[in-house]
């Protein structure tokens, strides 16, 4: 039975750096995780962003289910475009022999 998505399909590395508030001088970050594996499409589609506003992210990629990549936080994707996570959606099926993974849609 797949628990999680197999790592040989997550091609790519990413680098996140994940989201810890707003400071009076700007966005902070916490420490950066490099060479994420994850699976990057770079298709631009429409979303809903939390707020309900629809955004068109211009890329979405796959990552494993325990990924720590918070609302906001910055990804540098492969070909070295930095963007900012705008949703991030966890998918599970207990009991189903489908992989679990992290989706998460960049603006």
């Amino acid at each position: 039975m797949v628990t999680r998505v197999p790592a040989v399909l997550l091609r790519h590395r990413i680098r996140i750096e994940p989201y810890l508030a707003d400071s009076a001088y700007g966005p902070q970050y916490g420490p950066a995780a490099e060479d994420v594996p994850a699976l990057v499409d770079a298709s631009p589609r429409l979303v809903r962003a939390p707020d309900g506003r629809k955004v068109t992210a211009t890329a979405t990629f796959i990552a494993a289910p325990d990924l720590d990549c918070p609302l906001g936080s910055r990804v540098t994707l492969p070909a070295g475009r930095t963007a900012t996570a705008i949703t991030v959606s966890r998918h599970t099926a207990p009991g189903l022999p489908v992989p679990a993974c992290t989706e998460v849609s960049c603006e």
